[in-house]
Order: C-alpha cells, then sequence, then structure tokens
C-alpha cells in the first residue's frame, strides 16, 4: 500500500477460481474468506472482500474491476490489480484479459525465487517489492498437508484457523 500509495487494499476472495477449478482441490469459498479476514487484519488498511462471493459463479477479476469502477464513478480512480509474479505470463490467459487490460495497472509483487517476467505487451505495470518468504500458497497448503510446520510463514491467527477448521489436512 505505501509503495503505490493506495488508499485501500481489497483482498478479493474468488468465489470460484475458475483456473483452478477441475485440475485441482480448492477450499471452500467461506473458508477461504475467514483466512483472508484474518490477514486482513494482520495488514494495516486491507479489508477482505466479499464481491465475488455474492455475485457468484465463476469468478473473473475483468468483472470485479468493472464493479469496483462502476462503484468510483465520479470520483478519479486509478485501480491496482495485485498479481504474484509468477502469474504475469499468464495474463494473456484470463478471461477478457484485453478489456481487464484497459481497466486496471497490474502490481506485480516480487518473488524472492526466478527471474522477473516480461509484462505482455500493452499492460500498465508497477512492481512492488513483496515479503520475501520463499514459499508459495501452493508450498504452504503441502506442507500442511505433510502434517508439517508454517510457523513464521503465515501469520499465527490464520494458522489457528486453518487447525481449527480442519482444512489443508491431507492434501
Amino acid at each position: 500500500m505505501e509503495q503505490l500509495g493506495l488508499d485501500r487494499l481489497l483482498l478479493v476472495v474468488a468465489n470460484d477460481p475458475w483456473q483452478k477449478s477441475g485440475s485441482r482441490a480448492v477450499s471452500p469459498a467461506e473458508d477461504r474468506y475467514a483466512l483472508t479476514e484474518l490477514l486482513a487484519e494482520e495488514i494495516p488498511g486491507a479489508e477482505a472482500s466479499r464481491l465475488e462471493i455474492e455475485r457468484g459463479g465463476p469468478s473473473y477479476s475483468v468483472d470485479t474491476a468493472e464493479e469496483i469502477l462502476a462503484e468510483t464513478a465520479g470520483r478519479p480512480t486509478e485501480l491496482f490489480l495485485v498479481v504474484g509474479a509468477d502469474l504475469v505470463p499468464e495474463l494473456d490467459s484470463w478471461h477478457r484479459s484485453e478489456d481487464l487490460r484497459r481497466l486496471v495497472t497490474l502490481a506485480v509483487v516480487s518473488r524472492p525465487t526466478g527471474l522477473a517476467p516480461a509484462i505482455p505487451p500493452g499492460w500498465r505495470a508497477e512492481w512492488v517489492n513483496g515479503p520475501q518468504v520463499p514459499v508459495s500458497s501452493s508450498e504452504v497448503r503441502a506442507l500442511l498437508g505433510q502434517g508439517r510446520s508454517v510457523e513464521g510463514l503465515v501469520p499465527d491467527p490464520v494458522i489457528h484457523c486453518i487447525r481449527r477448521q480442519g482444512l489443508y489436512a491431507g492434501t
């Protein structure tokens, strides 16, 4: 938020993450929302958002961008879409990517592993120095599935919720 001078940061929970559904197990949206609420409490100015859950169906970033921009109509708004650097090569495969490209500026969060990918032509982008934790969310889920600790990788309140809900065990 500080690097980009953001007024607010929405942590949007996908209702149905269409690019993952069918290819791997996806936790229920309500469970992911509960974890996101706890994470938001750890980040000053961040708030968990149910926009995509309430809309229902497959979650497309372009629909969310359009909804947010419609809500802010008449006010100067620059909308940033925060993505991990690992997602950049896939951007043009996203639903209505050409429309999304016109609506948002990417905030590409660096990763401590791998090379910084080239931004596809036509996208506006800002690079953001992210937390240099050398582990992905998939790796965190795998560690949890193996019964291993994720202390220091995930905020304690999130870990407690994962344990209480029995999430990611055996994944």
